[in-house]
């Protein structure tokens, strides 16, 4: 199977227009398609965004029978759809099947002059399904998305591709999805490792395509001690589901600051944190000075070094949420960045507690949940 990359990612959602006045206005993404009940697709609204190489498609239901409104209905707003780019959708399709993947949608090629673009779906984990996308041309969906053009805009390009998709499973869940990945669609495991957060643990393995340009972290949490997080999301999301979505760029300092600036919110860092970064990480590549003040993290792995951080949820259930992702070279993901937080977090209680010991009041109310614990993938 020669799947090329991630082709695009559809969220089903309540409201699209909605959803993305958000992205379009937070995170910089333009408008760069939409769809109808008038086209081929059915009852349904769509909006296709753009920024970099990223594609979104947003899509609301507007019948029963469409599946985006039984999603909405389980899960709320998330990830539905994660396409694949393939050189033959139809093979890739057959040989999914024959693999043990179910068929969602069987083959299908649309056409607009000397434009194709031929689809097919199959099962994934949870309610999230797998489309194959084969491409001739220009035209993202013919007959069923109507090109945009992008209006000008500064800073149009802050954000390149998806880095990687992160996932969440239920206990017990973890080990047999990725054999699925690896025996439907010929992903790779390339990382794996038990993660301690505190009184939590999460177990977390990495799959990716031969060809490295599809990249899944799915996690599942440890039973045997406290619940957290994971298991949070499980609960709100209602079941296995995609938690993020990194999104790559090559200056996340400039690019936080302007999401920043229009209006989306990121998680925040202890100082601590910084206080003892050097000694963890050793020379940085990006000045601190510079980190510090938007709560950039740093790791580095036996490839060099990497800068996340992970977005707020906007989402009513609090469940999904964006990552943005500077690699110098590392190819993992920053997981030791969870027990660095945690570390920070207990230093910066510590020094609070220190306080009220000495009749300081009001500290408290200066602390805040980091936001991150637990999501570092």
């Amino acid at each position: 199977m020669d799947i090329l990359g991630i082709d695009h990612v559809e969220f089903y959602v309540g409201d699209a227009r909605q959803a993305a006045f958000f992205l379009c206005t937070a995170f910089g993404f333009h408008i760069a398609g939409h769809g109808g009940p008038e086209t081929e697709l059915p009852r349904q609204r769509s909006l296709l965004l753009a920024h970099g190489d990223s594609r979104v498609l947003l899509t609301s239901a507007l019948g029963s029978a469409h599946p985006a409104d039984g999603y909405v209905s389980r899960h709320g707003d998330g990830v539905g759809v994660i396409a694949f780019a393939t050189g033959d959708a139809t093979a890739d399709y057959e040989e999914a099947v024959a693999a043990g993947a179910t068929s969602v949608e069987a083959p299908r090629t649309y056409k607009d002059g000397a434009d194709s673009v031929t689809t097919a779906s199959v099962s994934g984990f949870g309610d999230v399904v797998h489309r194959f996308v084969e491409r001739h041309g220009d035209s993202f969906w013919p007959g069923a998305i109507e090109a945009q053009a992008a209006p000008p805009r500064e800073n149009a390009d802050l954000v390149r591709s998806i880095d990687h998709v992160a996932a969440l499973v239920p206990a017990g869940e973890l080990e047999s999805t990725i054999e699925y990945y690896q025996r439907v669609f010929g992903f790779k495991l390339i990382f794996e490792e038990y993660i301690e957060v505190g009184a939590q643990g999460m177990y977390s393995q990495v799959v990716q395509s031969p060809s490295g340009s599809a990249t899944f972290t799915i996690i599942q949490p440890d039973m045997s001690r406290q619940s957290g997080q994971i298991d949070d999301f499980l609960a709100w999301h209602g079941g296995a589901g995609v938690q993020h979505l990194a999104l790559s760029t090559d200056d996340i300092v400039t690019t936080v600051q302007t999401f920043a600036a229009n209006g989306a919110g990121f998680a925040e860092t202890p100082g601590t944190y910084y206080d003892a970064l050097s000694e963890r990480i050793g020379d940085i590549d990006l000045p601190v000075d510079r980190l510090r003040p938007l709560g950039v993290l740093v790791d580095q792995d036996h490839w060099g070094q990497m800068y996340q951080i992970f977005a707020k949820s906007m989402h009513i259930r609090r469940t999904f949420f964006w990552e943005l992702i500077e690699r110098h070279g590392a190819k993992t993901f920053g997981t030791s960045n969870i027990p660095a937080l945690y570390a920070a977090k207990e230093r910066e209680l510590a020094g609070v507690r220190d306080s009220l010991a000495t009749g300081a009041t009001g500290a408290l109310g200066a602390l805040g949940a980091t936001g991150a614990l637990g999501a570092a993938g």
